[in-house]
């Protein structure tokens, strides 16, 4: 499974898992860092980028594709 497949499969609910990129469903991980959940009040995304509080490029770019999938998100302080 590739990253994007993960973001989509937790924006549907469902459990999916690439190589350092996971889903429980609700909560995105890069690595073992919760980089977003979903909840009844919308998309929460932590800003782990380079402009926020950067972890590393590989979890850089793992925000950025949970942005692009979810689209209507909230880029959140972590």
């Amino acid at each position: 499974m590739n990253n994007l497949s993960v973001a989509r499969a937790w924006l549907r609910g469902d459990n999916a898992k690439a190589k350092n990129f996971s889903t429980d469903g609700e909560s995105l991980w890069s690595y073992n860092l919760l980089i977003a959940k979903r909840n009844p009040y919308g998309i929460q995304v932590y800003d782990y980028t380079a402009s926020g509080h950067f972890i590393s490029m590989t979890t850089s770019k793992h925000v950025g594709i949970a942005l692009r999938t979810a689209g209507k998100a909230s880029l959140i302080a972590p």
